[in-house]
């Protein structure tokens, strides 16, 4: 799988959805190997999106498709500067329900002193991160260079989120996750995205 993660400051949520809306229903048809994307604004104005393909080359062919230029020329007028972009190969999906019906979408981007170490973690104790917040039905995962990585966590709604924040997990968790903090670098940002915009091929 391959992950393009745009990132800028929007100028007018409502046009950027209708943006995005317009590209799902006129572009997507013509966009071999697009698997999906969660865009939305946060509430201080920041927008984000992560489109999936199938395949770097997937992504590249739709970037270089006439219609797409056009269609970002444009899209690109309704954010405040230039946008920044993050393309990666190294993704790791889990799903536990179907994210396509999340009410509420965190984005985390932040960096890694070990993204080995870390991706380990991430993988132990599925069964009971499962049964101890049922509130998160998936997950993506995506590396980017120097340690820096895009995480974005489908919740069946912001008030389950909430909730399940306030757990407190057995200590077995509670040790991997000191573990995963152990190895954050700096300050991570969140996207809290409580109207995601949610697209699938399917």
């Amino acid at each position: 799988m391959f992950v393009q993660v745009i990132s800028a400051q929007a100028a007018d949520a409502d046009k950027a959805r209708a943006a995005l809306d317009r590209w799902v229903r006129e572009l997507a048809p013509g966009a071999t190997g697009w698997l999906g994307s969660t865009a939305g604004v946060t509430e201080d104005g920041r927008f984000i999106a992560l489109a999936r393909f199938e395949s770097e080359e997937a992504a590249r062919r739709n970037s270089d498709r006439p219609e797409q230029g056009q269609w970002w020329s444009e899209t690109s007028a309704l954010l405040s500067g230039e946008a920044a972009f993050q393309d990666s190969p190294d993704v790791v999906i889990d799903v536990n329900g179907d994210p396509d019906t999340a009410g509420f979408v965190q984005v985390m981007r932040g960096r890694s002193s070990d993204p080995a170490r870390a991706r380990e973690l991430m993988e132990e104790n599925p069964v009971d991160w499962a049964a101890l917040r049922p509130d998160i039905i998936g997950s993506v995962a995506v590396e980017h260079d120097g340690g820096a990585y895009t995480m974005v966590l489908y919740f069946t709604s912001e008030e389950a989120a909430r909730e399940g924040e306030r757990k407190e997990p057995p200590p077995d968790l509670k040790a991997q996750m000191e573990a995963m903090d152990a190895l954050s670098v700096g300050e991570t940002e969140f996207f809290d995205l409580r109207k995601p915009w949610i697209y699938s091929s399917g």
